[in-house]
């Protein structure tokens, strides 16, 4: 599938997703190429008289493009709970647990999604597998013990690697590195999960596991698929 028919399947999820969004709602805004164009729905429904109660997003480039819009975005720790987060996904697997944070921005988008009530994911169908794999599994260290959690990484077996931007250690927004764990796929997620939270120097990684509700699937034929937990 080249970048332009990606694109397209894209934006048809995106406008899709853009239409359980309600006036006075609490919206939680995700970061992502897929999400990219939701904003630039939601952006053309605000023209039209669209008004929300408040909007958090998950990165800087979201935040961005959604003040250029006109909406006013606020920060997590001043908002209630979110009535619905809208955001992409790198992998969803066929019970609902995903990978995310191809982008870097895992760190937030999990805390946007924890304070959810509702949580739903856009993608194209190539991001869909039975099981989580295809991609490679995101970890947020803290610079202090980064080498020591790689090296660790790399005992268990877990094929790590370090996040590159160019010939630099890719930065979070937190000011964290990325080690990425490729591990194909996934044997048994909860179990990484729970050695990954109980890891210091472990910030966070990229699985969301349980948290999603519903996922809004663009296929190749042009179908929408609508598919609920």
């Amino acid at each position: 599938m080249d970048k332009e028919e990606q694109d397209r399947l894209k934006k048809l999820a995106a406008v899709k997703a853009a239409e359980l969004v309600k006036p006075k709602m609490k919206l939680g805004v995700g970061t992502g190429s897929t999400v990219a164009f939701l904003i630039a729905e939601l952006g053309r429904r605000k023209k039209e008289g669209l008004n929300l109660a408040a909007v958090v997003t998950t990165s800087s480039r979201s935040k961005k493009q959604l003040e250029s819009y006109g909406f006013h975005v606020a920060e997590l720790a001043t908002v209630d709970q979110l009535d619905v987060t809208i955001d992409g996904a790198d992998r969803i697997a066929a019970n609902f647990d995903g990978i995310k944070g191809g982008g870097g921005a895992l760190t937030m988008e999990k805390n946007v999604a924890v304070n959810s009530r509702q949580v739903v994911w856009i993608v194209d169908e190539s991001k869909m597998v039975d099981h989580l794999s295809g991609f490679p599994l995101p970890v947020e260290v803290l610079p202090i013990s980064c080498v020591q959690n790689f090296k660790l990484f790399q005992a268990e077996g877990l094929n790590p690697q370090w996040r590159m931007s160019g010939n630099k250690r890719f930065v979070t927004h937190y000011g964290n590195y990325i080690i990425d764990l490729n591990i194909d796929p996934i044997p048994v997620p909860s179990g990484l999960a729970d050695y990954l939270d109980h890891t210091v120097g472990v910030v966070e990684h990229g699985l969301f596991l349980g948290m999603c509700n519903e996922v809004i699937i663009a296929h190749a034929d042009g179908n929408i698929e609508d598919r609920k937990k």
